[in-house]
């Protein structure tokens, strides 16, 4: 007599496989999109703290209001949308800034893949005209020779 697999068993078998292929391809799928997202929403901040740090760099204060564009960062065209207001510190204002894939067909308010946050303002010390602190021309490495670390000499 002769020992085997029947059809039934073999098809059982391959059904059992087929399903578990098919989790392991959802199981890819998803971890691949969420890198995705997760790279994005990594180059959405960066943007962000470049449109802050231009702002900054610009020299003059902006004004209380929301301004947006588009720049291209990473390969990608980009939205951000900037929020400045006042603070209750006189001549320093807060900057917020918004940024989405410029693609993104969400509202106005809503699918913002960063949010970064900044302050400006002429509202500095104007500083002295003393000389600045020197630190150290000799910098201590290790203990000094008196310390015993609180253990008793040999």
């Amino acid at each position: 007599m002769h020992r085997g697999f029947t059809l039934i068993e073999v098809l059982v078998a391959l059904a059992i496989v087929a399903i578990g292929m098919a989790a392991v391809l959802e199981a890819l799928t998803s971890s691949a999109n969420a890198a995705m997202y997760l790279q994005d929403k990594t180059f959405a901040e960066w943007a962000a703290f470049n449109r802050i740090e231009t702002v900054r760099l610009s020299g003059s204060i902006p004004g209380t209001g929301t301004s947006h564009d588009t720049v291209d960062y990473a390969g990608r065209s980009w939205e951000w949308r900037q929020k400045v207001t006042a603070t209750r510190i006189p001549g320093m204002v807060r900057i917020e800034v918004d940024v989405r894939p410029a693609d993104s067909k969400a509202s106005a308010d809503r699918g913002w893949y960063a949010t970064a946050m900044g302050f400006m303002g002429s509202a500095v010390d104007p500083g002295t005209t003393a000389e600045p602190f020197n630190w150290s021309q000799n910098p201590i490495l290790g203990l000094p020779p008196s310390s015993n670390n609180g253990t008793t000499p040999p």
